[in-house]
């Protein structure tokens, strides 16, 4: 599985409808069950972004469709990004080629 970070901000319609938003979020865990994704967790922030969950799919193309289809009800806008525990990064490091 890999695992992806999203950000999220709700757009005008998204804090329009903020009572809905928990809501929404387990109706997105259904549906990412159903692609086999599951979202490990998801909170609800105060700052530069509005919130975010750790999304686990069985690859990249499962993880961005179901971003992808997030955007499309036009509630938040999405920022991906790939996570690494210690063990992927390790490996990551390791296959790294010398330069120069």
């Amino acid at each position: 599985m890999v695992r992806f970070i999203v950000l999220i901000n709700f757009t005008d319609k998204g804090i329009g409808h903020v009572k809905e938003s928990v809501a929404r979020a387990m109706a997105f865990d259904v549906v990412a069950e159903k692609a086999g994704a599951k979202v490990e967790c998801q909170y609800w922030t105060v700052g530069a972004y509005d919130g975010a969950f750790i999304l686990s799919a069985p690859d990249e193309k499962t993880a961005s469709g179901l971003v992808l289809a997030l955007g499309q009800h036009d509630n938040v806008k999405t920022t991906m990004l790939r996570a690494f525990d210690a063990e992927e990064f390790k490996g990551v490091v390791n296959a790294m080629p010398a330069l120069g």
